[in-house]
């Protein structure tokens, strides 16, 4: 027997969050009986539907590093019709999900996988995983405000964490800085939001790295699987157990 968003979340279907709000809003039921947050089932015995739909057994979990282009959402489907980054993937059959969002208007590395305990691991606050941008700014940082980025902004939603700014170029004909932050924090648009706390409006946004892993290789729009150590090293960061107990390395 195992929690019912486990168990979703093994079957690809959600995030273990999102499979508890799931739970939450009545959606899912064990042999015809709403269930209830907490709820224990077996897969194998039960039938256990979301949505009057019944979950297929744990996929085999694949995993993806895309170099998604701006234009695209980080969703896996979208009921407006827009264009969404599963559309880059279209010979994968697994139901995949994006590994947190990157904003429609910002490109670069996106992690997408059906394994909803590593991607639930990776977005814990408590991981304090890394992330880096490469921001086109409006203007010419002075050092304090650069000492700003660096130790935290007040934003609407609070004081930001402590985070690593360097000035990668200055161009005084465009009158645009060139900056690369890296965070561990996962609020919305955080990297905008600093930079136009501070007084310099974002223009082009791109993640260059996620959780020690980079664009090298990949071009923009392409994608590519992770290796076995990469995924290994993934479930290091999240303080989770490889499959079977084991970790690799």
């Amino acid at each position: 027997m195992e929690r019912l968003q486990k168990i979703i979340s093994q079957a690809g279907i959600a995030s273990r969050r999102a499979a508890e709000k799931m739970i939450e809003e009545g959606r899912v039921t064990v042999d015809g009986v709403v269930a209830s947050l907490g709820a224990q089932a077996d897969a194998a015995s039960q039938t256990i539907c979301v949505d009057g739909e019944p979950i297929r057994k744990a996929e085999a979990h694949v995993y993806f590093l895309l170099n998604k282009p701006k234009g695209y959402i980080s969703t896996a489907k979208d009921d407006r019709g827009r264009k969404t980054v599963l559309d880059l993937l279209p010979e994968v059959d697994a139901r995949i999900y994006p590994v947190g969002r990157l904003d429609n208007g910002t490109e670069g590395l996106l992690l997408l996988t059906n394994d909803g305990e590593l991607m639930n691991g990776l977005l814990h606050p408590a991981r304090e995983v890394w992330k880096t941008y490469v921001a086109q700014v409006e203007g010419q940082l002075a050092k304090p405000e650069l000492q700003m980025l660096k130790s935290g902004v007040k934003l609407e939603d609070g004081v930001t964490a402590p985070a690593k700014v360097r000035v990668l170029d200055w161009n005084p004909k465009s009158g645009r800085t060139k900056l690369e932050i890296s965070i561990h924090e996962g609020k919305n648009r955080q990297v905008r939001r600093m930079c136009e706390a501070v007084g310099h409006s974002v223009q082009a946004l791109k993640r260059t790295e996620f959780a020690g892993l980079s664009l090298s290789g990949v071009k923009r729009g392409e994608h590519r699987a992770l290796s076995a150590d990469e995924v290994a090293y993934l479930y290091e960061l999240a303080d989770l157990p490889m499959r079977g107990g084991k970790r690799k390395g």
